[in-house]
């Protein structure tokens, strides 16, 4: 029996407003693929998330990652919009489904993307539901945009004030002041307006025990962006980031909708200007980054917080009026809440960059090391190989249990049980589900042909560990950097500050880099076959 399994996917705005719930959607499929005949065996289910993104969707990387392991034969949706809004993304799934022998099928649209004509069906539908879709988007930006000129607000967390409706019948927010939170939205433009600057204004705020409206504690970005915002005295600023989605920060519009709002102003026009014209006549400049200098950025983790590391300059003045720069690395956290999220734990840059590439070149040329790395790569092929051989004997068994199938339908027609009509179509089904299986079968043979080559040679192991270790030898600052976040996952310190454990991670990618070799998809080494964790 062929096995399906159903993706259901509802945003939370979509349950709210248009009854996409998750049930439903499942009910509906599930009976579909039942009176086709066939076993629903899982549900993969995304709820409150939005189509956008494939990555921030687990249960579709669940999904997809079963598929490749043939866990089943089918994947069902509602719609295809389910599984994807944007028509490239779309693609691109179904695409990764059909490289695993698995068929993609939608309850409301009728396609089949086996055959050429079926994939050019679900092409038409997904091109004209991402018309339709961003036809609404237009319309909705659009309303937005004259709503914002009105002065009205359009939705949104802002700390010092909460959206309430209008009346009982509108359906359209306003903003009216959270006393307690208009307090701290004071207080910051008071402290700032008085000479502290961002980074102390932070930390002191944190220590107060303040937070940020989803209960957080505030960073600097958090702060300055309260001091730039003209919503606290009663203005309304629309549309200051343009395609928030893809570009982010630097999508920034140069000329915002900035008009006067309906709701009441947290704090005076004369502090306002006055906060202005500090911040304008103060140095603001961004955090510097100096990533070619510091490769182990993002890989040290903090001792007592776990945040990661960042970079960081102390400047010494000598005798002679000379002077000196140490590098170091600090707690992330630190760095950008202040002490009341945690303390700098620095740690000088040069004796632990030092003592990492150290430890890791001495140990890419340890053979005690080499060998534990061999013995257990080949003892993960052997496990690995039992359940594919449990795999491909119940292959062969559904695939001989067809012919009981056939002749028993046979036999009904012969008895006049059947029409001809009927017999057609269930040795028609019986077909379909002999070739998913006889695929399947294949895949697995592939994978145990993969598997069961010849154990992994001490040499090899020996001579991308001697290629790694040459390259992190002859690398600059930046190359060294470059190679660290291809293999180190990361690295721990203790409560002293000293290394504590190097934690690399292989894979095929890793391996193809080190040696220099082109992922063009030609290998015929499974990739899962060189996977390792080594912990220094």
């Amino acid at each position: 029996m062929i096995r399906a399994v159903i993706y259901a996917r509802v945003s939370t705005a979509e349950q709210a407003e248009e009854g996409y719930s998750i049930d439903a959607q499942i009910d509906t499929v599930r009976k579909r693929i039942e009176l086709d005949g066939k076993q629903v065996i899982s549900n993969y289910i995304d709820r409150g998330i939005s189509g956008k993104s494939m990555e921030k969707r687990l249960q579709l990387q669940q999904l997809l990652k079963d598929a490749k392991e043939k866990k089943f034969d089918e994947v069902w949706v509602w719609k295809t919009n389910r599984l994807a809004r944007n028509h490239l993304d779309l693609l691109k799934i179904v695409e990764e489904l059909n490289k695993s022998n698995v068929n993609f099928k939608s309850c409301s649209e009728h396609f089949d993307t086996t055959t050429p004509q079926g994939r050019l069906m679900m092409n038409v539908l997904a091109s004209i539901g991402e018309f339709e879709r961003e036809t609404i988007v237009d319309n909705v930006k659009m309303g937005m945009k004259q709503r914002a000129r009105l002065g009205k607000w359009n939705g949104g967390q802002v700390l010092g004030y909460i959206s309430a409706k209008s009346n009982k019948d509108d359906t359209k927010t306003r903003l009216e002041v959270v006393e307690e939170e208009a307090f701290i939205v004071r207080e910051i433009f008071k402290l700032y307006s008085e000479g502290r600057g961002l980074k102390s204004l932070t930390n002191h705020i944190n220590k107060l025990g303040y937070k940020s409206k989803k209960g957080n504690m505030f960073s600097i970005n958090a702060v300055k962006e309260i001091l730039m915002n003209p919503i606290y005295i009663g203005k309304i600023r629309y549309n200051r980031r343009e395609n928030w989605s893809e570009k982010r920060r630097k999508g920034t519009n140069k000329n915002p909708i900035i008009v006067d709002g309906e709701h009441d102003a947290i704090i005076t026009m004369d502090l306002w200007e006055k906060v202005q014209k500090l911040y304008s006549q103060r140095s603001h400049k961004p955090n510097r980054v100096y990533s070619g200098s510091y490769p182990l950025t993002g890989l040290l983790k903090c001792p007592v917080c776990g945040s990661s590391m960042v970079a960081g300059r102390v400047k010494k003045k000598h005798k002679d009026g000379s002077y000196v720069i140490h590098r170091y690395y600090h707690c992330g956290a630190w760095r950008n809440k202040g002490t009341a999220a945690c303390r700098s734990n620095g740690v000088k840059a040069d004796e632990v960059e030092q003592f990492v590439f150290n430890k890791v070149q001495s140990s890419l040329v340890n053979e005690g090391v080499l060998w534990d790395i061999v013995n257990n790569l080949n003892e993960k092929r052997k496990r690995t190989i039992r359940p594919l051989e449990e795999q491909l004997q119940q292959m062969e068994r559904d695939i001989g249990g067809y012919d009981n199938k056939k002749n028993k339908w046979f036999e009904l027609f012969e008895e006049g049980m059947i029409t001809k009509e009927d017999l057609s179509k269930r040795l028609g089904s019986i077909s379909e589900d002999i070739e998913t299986k006889r695929k399947h079968k294949e895949s697995i043979q592939e994978k145990l042909r993969l598997n069961n080559s010849d154990p992994i040679e001490f040499q090899v192991v020996k001579n991308l560990m001697s290629n790694l270790n040459d390259i992190i030898r002859n690398a600059n600052h930046d190359q060294k950097k470059t190679i660290l976040n291809l293999v180190v996952d990361k690295i721990l310190l203790s409560k002293e500050r000293k290394v504590e454990s190097i934690i690399l991670h292989f894979d095929g990618k890793s391996k193809n880099q080190i040696l220099g070799k082109k992922e063009d998809g030609s290998s015929v080494e499974d990739p899962s076959s060189f996977n390792f964790t080594l912990v220094l």
